[in-house]
């Protein structure tokens, strides 16, 4: 007697692969979107969002070699669109800023962010964080993935010497805005 092969059991090979790629990356992934979105949280979402888009595709990804660069991509649009929607809510929130019940209204700085700005590491996320988009993409993607510069262009969908470029004006700026620093 045959045994007929369910739907469950021709997703097995992608499921498996799929639980290999996140336990391989899926820490590396997180810190990325991390450094991108200065959110552990949002970051993690962001990854799930990518490991859930990239399971119909596994497949395919899995036979051309780019899973990990499909969900690197996935990760950073992610994080574009976490910056969108976090533009959104500060827009809002500065609109709604001088009414007495306004939405995480503060009466003053804590004193724990208060240390905390004066910290060098804090004043090095700071100053990327300030970069424009592109550019703290380059960074992060260089100096904390420690992607060469075709990686980063495949994950960016630019060319390589787009990110030379992002690379060195934001190198310029950074080393401007740390020298300038208290």
């Amino acid at each position: 007697m045959a045994v007929r092969q369910t739907d469950s059991d021709s997703a097995l090979p992608a499921d498996e692969a799929l639980t290999d790629l996140y336990a391989m990356h899926w820490a590396g992934l997180v810190r990325l979107g991390a450094l991108l979105l200065r959110d552990r949280n949002r970051a993690e979402e962001v990854v799930q969002d990518a490991f859930v888009a990239a399971y119909p595709r596994l497949a395919r990804l899995r036979q051309e070699g780019t899973a990990l660069a499909y969900l690197r991509r996935s990760v950073v649009n992610g994080c574009r669109s976490g910056f969108r929607h976090h533009a959104v809510e500060a827009r809002y929130l500065a609109s709604q800023a001088g009414s007495a019940d306004a939405l995480g209204r503060l009466t003053g700085e804590s004193a724990e962010t208060a240390v905390l700005r004066h910290d060098d590491d804090e004043a090095v996320l700071d100053a990327v964080h300030r970069l424009p988009q592109r550019q703290r993409e380059v960074v992060v993607l260089r100096y904390y993935a420690d992607l060469s510069e075709r990686q980063i262009a495949d994950a960016l969908d630019i060319s390589p010497g787009s990110v030379k470029a992002h690379a060195h004006r934001a190198l310029t700026t950074l080393r401007d805005s740390l020298e300038g620093a208290p």
